[in-house]
């Protein structure tokens, strides 16, 4: 028997198996991998967990400064509209 090639979705899942509480043999034994193959996996993907999530919490950061500008611009539109209809009737 030939090779299998997985790729990182198919990898993930796998993981994700196991994690839902599948035993490593019957992970393995219903994908037709070796345990070798399966916890290099597991050491691969956790090995580059810490830079995901370093990108996500630059993400996250990120994300919230964009929130506090758009609700400052929010604010400045609303506060300007306010005053261009009080001028408009007076």
């Amino acid at each position: 028997m030939g090779k299998r090639r997985f790729d990182n979705d198919q990898i993930t899942g796998i993981l994700k198996e196991h994690q839902a509480g599948v035993t490593v043999a019957d992970v393995c034994h219903r994908h037709g991998i070796s345990e070798p193959t399966f916890y290099r996996w597991q050491s691969l993907q956790f090995g580059n967990a810490g830079l995901d999530t370093k990108r996500v919490r630059a993400l996250e950061d990120e994300n919230q400064k964009l929130k506090k500008l758009l609700a400052e611009a929010m604010l400045s539109a609303a506060t300007l509209s306010e005053m261009l209809a009080k001028a408009s009737k007076g």
